[in-house]
């Protein structure tokens, strides 16, 4: 078997691992990326909304309100200057009630408080001036999302960290982590199965990290959280969508309810519902659409019968059970656990691809 030294070793390249690998390879460090699959981007990050969120929702001070609102301004900037393919579209927060138009007023004052200062409460008249093909009571109108391509933004990581020196080894399981006294021993397999020894090690393994983190030998067991699944199925639009903004509806607990989101192309898809599952597994039973219709049928009415059909499904990496609060974002380095070098990413749903480059440069900053 054959032994490899390197500074840093990243479980994962999804959007995630991929950020971490640039920001750590531009700081001078020798990189090298693990992946189990043969792709980049082959779980959360590519099976999302490809939106970038605003930060509106999250609990003050968490690091999910923290990481989306500081990786927004850092994501929109990346992408001017690189010319990667995004679109500051706008969306509309929509009350299909009069109950739902107080908790709007809920909304935005929670968005001011994590620094999101550019929502607009727009009547009823005023939204159907925007959107004249919605059926509304109130709704808040959010000027910074947008709408990005994923894979594009993926592929300039990767690039840039290959560029500065980083590696990927794809088609690569980690089978063994290992504390040592100068830092990491991993063991992976596969077809260049190896040893790998590194003074970093960081757990970017999405809806697997997890998992990952259970086997680090040397990392106590209230550093290593349950994993649980909430999948999100979403349902494309036959035909072109009248609108030209994102439009989502009040929250529900487990998301942000079933949304209109846009692609780069103008094509509509709605999404993600939610789902608890086992495992990580992506099929989309067409018959939960069903439930889709009467959902977007409140702000949208003029959705036709059997107008959707089956487009894909993600998984959102959770900490939580079905029916507990929502979990933070867990960036667990040398403070939370007592290992240099270790950070264990959990729990990194949305807004993580928003959050990336905040993400990154926060685990730059923990590991040096």
């Amino acid at each position: 078997m054959d032994h490899f030294e390197t500074d840093t070793v990243i479980a994962g390249a999804g959007v995630i691992g991929l950020a971490v690998a640039r920001a750590l390879a531009l700081a001078g460090q020798e990189v090298i990326v693990i992946e189990r699959e043969t792709l980049i981007g082959s779980h959360t990050s590519s099976r999302n909304s490809e939106v970038i969120h605003a930060g509106i929702y999250y609990p003050q001070g968490s690091l999910k309100a923290r990481m989306c609102v500081e990786g927004k301004h850092k994501l929109y900037e990346y992408c001017a200057a690189r010319g990667l393919n995004h679109k500051r579209c706008g969306k509309l927060i929509v009350a299909t009630t009069p109950e739902q138009v107080a908790e709007l007023e809920g909304i935005k004052a929670k968005a001011a408080a994590n620094g999101v200062d550019d929502l607009t409460f727009l009547s009823r008249d005023e939204a159907l001036a925007l959107e004249p093909h919605l059926k509304c009571d109130g709704a808040l109108l959010s000027p910074s999302t947008g709408i990005i391509d994923s894979h594009g933004l993926m592929m300039s990581y990767q690039g840039e960290a290959e560029e500065h020196g980083g590696a990927i080894a794809f088609g690569t399981s980690i089978e063994r982590v290992e504390v040592t006294g100068s830092g990491f021993t991993i063991t992976t397999g596969g077809e260049a199965a190896a040893v790998v020894t590194a003074k970093r090690f960081i757990n970017a393994a999405g809806p697997f990290a997890p998992g990952l983190a259970d086997q680090i030998e040397g990392l106590a067991a209230d550093h290593k959280p349950k994993a649980y699944y909430c999948k999100g199925n979403y349902y494309s639009l036959q035909g072109r969508a009248p609108f030209e903004r994102l439009i989502y509806p009040v929250p529900e607990a487990a998301g942000l309810g079933v949304h209109l989101t846009l692609d780069l192309g103008g094509q509509a898809r709605f999404g993600p519902d939610t789902e608890w599952v086992d495992g990580v597994e992506y099929s989309v039973d067409p018959a939960r659409s069903d439930g889709f219709y009467d959902a977007i049928r409140r702000y949208w009415p003029g959705l036709k019968d059997a107008s959707l059909v089956p487009a894909y499904a993600g998984i959102r990496p959770k900490l939580n059970a079905q029916g507990e609060p929502a979990a933070d974002f867990r960036i667990d380095g040398p403070d939370a656990h007592g290992i240099a070098g270790l950070v264990n990413l959990l729990g990194i749903e949305s807004p993580g691809l928003t959050s990336s480059l905040a993400i990154a440069d926060e685990v730059a900053k923990q590991v040096g």
